[in-house]
């Protein structure tokens, strides 16, 4: 069982340590590049939600909500207003293979179900087209690609 909790200043050095493999970095941001857009999001009117991943005492991967557009966003896909959205999820090279990242997305979609900034009829993420492990697991919560694209991404989406 795993857990999120939020990044702080008692974390976030241990969040930045934690990287995907190689063959991984063009299809996820690294932590870093993640806590610095959550950032500026909240800073400008935005919502982010920054999470650690954690299995017992062990970060094991980082993960991040956001809603809506902030202020910097100039080219925010239309589904991106009014909607949650699954912006980041890893999981370290160490503990791929075990099931976190599916249990992630799951303590993910619980918590925007609880309606943080209000309600919403979606949540939306993106990747990379040819990223068929994320396809392949955002799928079997019922995401749907839209055929729409956020940048190079491919957008999915699930009713909420």
């Amino acid at each position: 069982m795993i857990r999120l909790d939020k990044v702080t200043g008692n974390n976030v050095w241990d969040l930045l340590k934690l990287n995907v493999s190689d063959d991984q970095r063009s299809f996820v941001a690294s932590n870093e590049t993640s806590i610095i857009e959550a950032y500026t999001a909240i800073t400008g009117n935005g919502y982010a939600f920054p999470f650690g991943i954690y299995k017992e005492d062990t970060p094991v991967g980082f993960l991040m909500i956001g809603f809506g557009v902030d202020d910097y966003w100039e080219d925010a896909p239309a589904i991106a207003k009014g909607n949650y959205n699954l912006w980041r999820l890893m999981i370290d090279k160490a503990y791929q293979g075990r099931g976190y990242g599916k249990e992630a997305v799951k303590l993910a979609l619980d918590f925007i179900k609880t309606l943080p900034c209000g309600s919403a009829e979606y949540c939306w993420l993106s990747y990379e087209p040819e990223n068929e492990v994320a396809r392949k697991l955002y799928s079997s919560f019922g995401f749907t690609e839209t055929g729409d694209m956020d940048g190079e991404e491919m957008i999915a989406v699930l009713k909420l």
